[in-house]
C-alpha cells in the first residue's frame, strides 16, 4: 500500500452542478484541515433511448462524463498540489456509485441537490440514498441562500 492509499480519504460527487462544485470546495478545505486525500466521483447511466437513437453511444456518453468531470475538478478547485486528488468514472448509479466508492471513506460529500432535480425540493435523491446507505458519515453541501 502506498502513502497516498494510507491518507484518510474524503469522497465527493461531481456531476458538474452548482452544488457539486461548492461540495468539492467545501471537500478541499476539509482535506486541508485533515490531511486527507480526494477522491471525486462522477457516475453516469446510458439511458435505454438509446436503443431509439443509437447514433450517441456508449462511448459518446463515457466521454461527455469525463469532460464534465475534468470541468468540474477544473473549475472548483484548479490545479491544486497540496492535495491528492484522484478522478473517478464510473457507468452505474450515481447513488450507488458513490456509495460503493465510499466503502472504507472516512467521508461521503454531496451536494444537496443536483443537475437532474426538481426545482423546490431540499434534498435530491441521490443526497437522500447516500445519507440512508452510505458505509461512512455523509455531509450534504448546501450554498447559502
Amino acid at each position: 500500500m502506498t502513502a497516498t492509499q494510507e491518507r484518510p480519504f474524503i469522497v465527493v460527487g461531481a456531476d458538474g452542478s452548482d452544488a457539486s462544485i461548492g461540495a468539492l470546495r467545501w471537500s478541499l478545505a476539509q482535506a486541508r484541515l485533515t490531511g486527507a486525500r480526494l477522491v471525486v466521483v462522477t457516475a453516469f447511466n446510458i439511458p435505454w433511448t438509446i436503443m431509439i437513437t443509437p447514433t450517441y453511444t456508449d462511448d459518446d456518453y463515457a466521454r461527455d462524463a469525463q469532460e464534465m468531470l475534468d470541468r468540474t475538478i477544473l473549475e472548483a478547485i484548479g490545479h491544486t498540489v497540496e492535495v491528492p486528488v484522484e478522478a473517478k468514472l464510473l457507468q452505474l448509479r450515481p447513488a450507488l456509485a458513490l456509495t460503493g466508492v465510499a466503502k472504507g471513506a472516512d467521508l461521503l460529500v454531496v451536494g444537496a441537490k443536483g443537475q437532474g432535480e426538481l426545482p423546490g425540493m431540499h434534498l435530491g435523491s441521490v443526497a437522500s440514498y447516500c445519507v440512508h446507505h452510505a458505509p461512512c458519515p455523509v455531509v450534504v453541501y448546501r450554498d447559502r441562500d
